[in-house]
């Protein structure tokens, strides 16, 4: 009895891989894509098999050069950050790296296309030249920080001692004026140098912090500026320093009521996370606590340096406020990334929900 073959076949294999996997015929034509290229693209293989490629999935037209070369002279190639418009949920992009080869005899054969998710690897990079950034910033702001400092001492001594021996008492507003402005400058100068005392994690409902800073902020509003709440109870109580967190949170929400003005709509947002990274570390799970607004955006130039201090857009801002923030963050052993376009900037606070964090409350 001649025994029968059981191994899975290719097709049976390419269901069970992570990447996405699109088969064309000798005409472009789809003819399989396995549940991993449908999740990637964001539309099931009944609307795309027996579709020309570039037609359904106009994303991918550019490829379509590549695809005819690689046709006639069995040439592999790659196209590396791919921006990929997917239709589910929402109309959103997708970053995707793409592979393709040939299969079976020139004429007969076809093309394997393979896609793999590129925004982990584009997100790591990002968070890792996020903490190196922060690294430059807090030992520069440190170092401006007390160069600021010591002599604002003996300004201030100095107009003291002027003021007591000036016999014109018209005169007082004047050395009132340096003193006021040295205490300011001390004080400016305090915030860059940021906590002086390592964080005090307890264990904290995240919501709570969020309320109290959703409150605030309410008070702090223009009348036409709408703010609403978005939470996710499901998130777990975490190990946080308190004041700063809900300091950091105030300074994202502040410059989200400069950026919408007189009106325009801030959301506070709360979600968990599963499978993340923080840096180049991945987590089983993080909390997520967003502040979106609707305002015009941060520019361009400075979407790459925004966490340096001194960095603002915002006349007669200080650019020490999102530098403290993801000071104050980081030492929670988090993050700040954010997201912006005109009309939607988000700012994500990511928190690190650890299982021995748990274990050790128990």
């Amino acid at each position: 009895m001649v025994p029968t073959d059981n191994r899975p076949t290719s097709s049976q294999l390419a269901e069970h891989l992570a990447t996405g996997i699109i088969q064309l015929d000798s005409e472009f034509r789809i003819s399989y894509l396995n549940p991993a290229a449908e999740q990637l693209l964001g539309i099931s293989r009944h609307k795309l098999v027996d579709q020309v490629v570039d037609e359904a999935l106009p994303s991918l037209a550019t490829l379509r050069p590549f695809l005819e070369r690689s046709m006639t002279n069995g040439e592999a190639f790659s196209r590396r950050e791919m921006t990929v418009e997917i239709a589910v949920p929402l109309i959103e992009t997708s970053i995707l790296d793409c592979t393709v080869t040939q299969y079976g005899d020139r004429g007969d054969g076809g093309l394997i296309l393979e896609l793999t998710d590129a925004s982990r690897r584009l997100r790591i990079s990002r968070e890792n030249a996020l903490l190196s950034q922060l690294d430059v910033s807090r030992s520069m702001v440190r170092q401006l920080a007390h160069e600021i400092r010591n002599p604002l001492g003996g300004i201030r001594g100095a107009a003291q001692l002027l003021g007591r021996q000036l016999a014109d008492e018209s005169l007082d507003e004047y050395t009132t004026v340096i003193i006021r402005e040295a205490d300011r400058l001390a004080a400016l100068a305090t915030d860059m140098l940021g906590p002086a005392s390592p964080p005090e994690l307890v264990r904290v409902n995240v919501h709570e912090l969020v309320e109290h800073v959703y409150h605030l902020t309410v008070a702090e509003r223009p009348g036409a500026v709408t703010i609403s709440r978005d939470y996710d109870p499901s998130l777990p109580a975490l190990l946080l320093d308190r004041e700063q967190v809900i300091q950091a949170m105030l300074n994202l929400s502040r410059n989200a009521l400069q950026a919408v003005g007189e009106s325009g709509r801030i959301v506070f947002r709360t979600r968990a996370l599963t499978h993340h990274t923080i840096g180049a570390r991945q987590h089983r799970l993080i909390a997520c606590v967003e502040v979106e607004d609707d305002g015009p955006g941060v520019p361009a130039a400075l979407q790459e340096t925004l966490f340096y201090p001194l960095i603002t857009s915002r006349a007669g801002g200080t650019g020490l406020g999102l530098a403290l923030a993801q000071d104050l963050v980081t030492r929670q052993g988090g993050l700040i990334e954010f997201t912006s376009t005109p009309g939607q900037t988000i700012f994500q606070m990511l928190f690190p929900i650890e299982e021995e964090n748990d274990q050790q409350s128990a």
